[in-house]
């Protein structure tokens, strides 16, 4: 049976865990259409009509470049006039293996209406793509993807933020959903508003986060599951999106340039740190992990 943990008490040990397979692929906007019209994030304030259209596009595609040299297949879709948040495209679905190796994903119900019509335009591509399409009914809860629910690497274990973007009736759905255990994590800071803001998991036993994002419950849950639990300064995260990275395999984290405290700290750890430039996204409150899709 799925739970879903909210307290360190109840989180099952990880060795007991089912391992899952790892991700592949990667789905990336074309940032086209990109650019910031309106505030629903703190980052946002003052930045419409700020965003540099061509330096974007180059800073986008600096980082598909990096990730076919890491060896990831990268899935490309266009975006879409008047969606300028489009090309976050971690927030409006959750794809995921069902226990027969079926290809799922859940569509996000987003909680800015800015951002609703976003999803149909992901429903048709991954349909397209063979996946089967989950609509929340009855009625449909804020869910905003892979913004809020991040695999434990290699664990069929997911984390979930709730409580700016994704409402904690989403955390059982989800989990009976998907079929697995959900580890529920409360946001508590608007600078912080989906998980993968405050939460960077680079392997199994390590991972990165902002101290100010969560609760102290959530603070010990994070210690339990993760024997190399990072603190990163609150500035690095703020302002240099530092826990908006991804380490697709473990090994390579890609990450917005110029957090030199953290970037000491994992190269010492025996991390590959590679800087990237997402200094036009960040206008919109977003960086690398926020910019792609991880696919089974």
């Amino acid at each position: 049976m799925t739970r879903v943990h909210l307290k360190n008490t109840t989180i099952p040990e990880l060795d007991t865990i089912q391992r899952r397979p790892v991700e592949q692929a990667i789905l990336m906007v074309e940032p086209t259409h990109y650019d910031v019209l309106y505030e629903i994030n703190p980052h946002m304030a003052g930045m419409i009509g700020t965003v540099d259209k061509e330096l974007a596009k180059q800073q986008w595609t600096h980082l598909t470049e990096v990730y076919r040299q890491i060896g990831l297949d990268l899935k490309i879709m266009p975006g879409v006039e008047g969606l300028p948040d489009m090309v976050f495209c971690a927030n409006q679905t959750f794809p995921f293996l069902d226990s027969t190796g079926r290809r799922r994903v859940i569509l996000s119900k987003m909680a800015s209406p800015y951002r609703v019509d976003e999803v149909p335009y992901f429903a048709e591509w991954y349909e397209k793509q063979g996946y089967d399409v989950i609509e929340q009914t009855d009625p449909a809860v804020d869910f905003e993807g892979m913004g809020d629910a991040i695999w434990h690497p290699n664990k069929q274990l997911l984390y979930i933020g709730y409580g700016f973007r994704t409402q904690a009736p989403a955390l059982q759905r989800a989990a009976d959903c998907i079929g697995c255990d959900v580890v529920g994590l409360e946001l508590v800071n608007p600078h912080f508003y989906h998980l993968d803001t405050c939460l960077c998991v680079l392997n199994e036993q390590t991972a990165i986060f902002v101290r100010e994002a969560f609760t102290e419950e959530g603070i010990t849950i994070l210690m339990r599951t993760f024997q190399n639990l990072i603190e990163v300064p609150l500035h690095e995260a703020k302002e240099g999106f530092v826990t908006n990275g991804f380490c697709p395999d473990g090994q390579h984290f890609v990450v917005q340039q110029g957090n030199k405290v953290t970037k000491h700290r994992l190269e010492s750890d025996g991390f590959t740190v590679v800087e990237v430039d997402t200094s036009e996204f960040m206008k919109s409150g977003g960086s690398v992990f926020c910019m792609k899709m991880y696919l089974p």
